[in-house]
């Protein structure tokens, strides 16, 4: 099970990352590390691993905001490795994109064991996609986390980048409300439909040519959105 697979460890307390690193070499497992968001996005797409450990606590962003984004161009399964035992914060970080949480203190032999269960459901899985979508005259990439428009970069708050790569990432496809406000902003969204239709709007302004007849971003009246490259 392990020859061959590469595990991603996104940990900032190095002594932790050391010794969960050392525990999974010692299975046959090839190991690259991060200690941040935007190191592991970066490492991610260089390494594409067959698993993700990921801690929630990071220092550049939370670890619930780098699943959202992973999500949007890897199926890649992801174990959370953190310390905030809290019911709210297993619930949102499966709603965002997590196959498994695993909460600090824990066991090696447990750990490892999550770590061949995901590697026998990634089994099944197609090869992660390139970190880069690309429409029009629009091109994201998923990694440095940039929005060009012909070449020139296009400033988007972080809802508004998040909402436009989940929707670009899934064309052709009926997003409904219920599942737009889920993955981008939690569960406890997941009513808040008008929230919604505000951000679509602000997203619209800034990269329909025409918004008030939208090409890209089109309305499922009662359901959702669905995108159109």
């Amino acid at each position: 099970m392990s020859d061959g697979k590469t595990i991603l460890l996104v940990e900032d307390e190095r002594q932790m990352r050391e010794a969960v690193a050392t525990a999974l070499e010692c299975e046959g497992f090839a190991v690259c590390e991060a200690a941040s968001a935007s190191q592991a996005a970066v490492e991610a797409a260089a390494r594409r691993p067959d698993v993700v450990i990921l801690d929630l606590g990071l220092p550049d962003r939370d670890g619930i905001d780098f699943i959202r984004d992973y999500r949007a161009w890897s199926p890649i399964p992801i174990l959370v490795l953190s310390a905030r035992t809290q019911e709210k914060s297993k619930v949102d970080a499966l709603d965002a994109g997590a196959e498994d949480y695993l909460t600090k203190p824990f066991g090696i032999a447990e750990l490892l064991a999550r770590v061949r269960v995901l590697l026998r459901r990634g089994q099944a899985m197609p090869a992660a996609p390139e970190p880069k979508i690309r429409f029009g005259d629009y091109e994201i990439n998923c990694v440095t986390r940039v929005v060009e428009r012909a070449g020139e970069a296009l400033h988007l708050t972080q809802i508004e980048y998040r909402l436009l790569v989940f929707l670009a990432a899934n064309p052709g496809r009926v997003m409904t409300h219920q599942h737009l406000l889920t993955h981008i902003w939690g569960a406890q969204a997941a009513d808040n439909h008008q929230y919604l239709r505000v951000y679509v709007g602000h997203l619209r302004q800034k990269i329909e040519t025409s918004p008030a007849c939208p090409r890209h971003i089109l309305t499922e009246i009662g359901v959702g959105y669905r995108f159109e490259p």
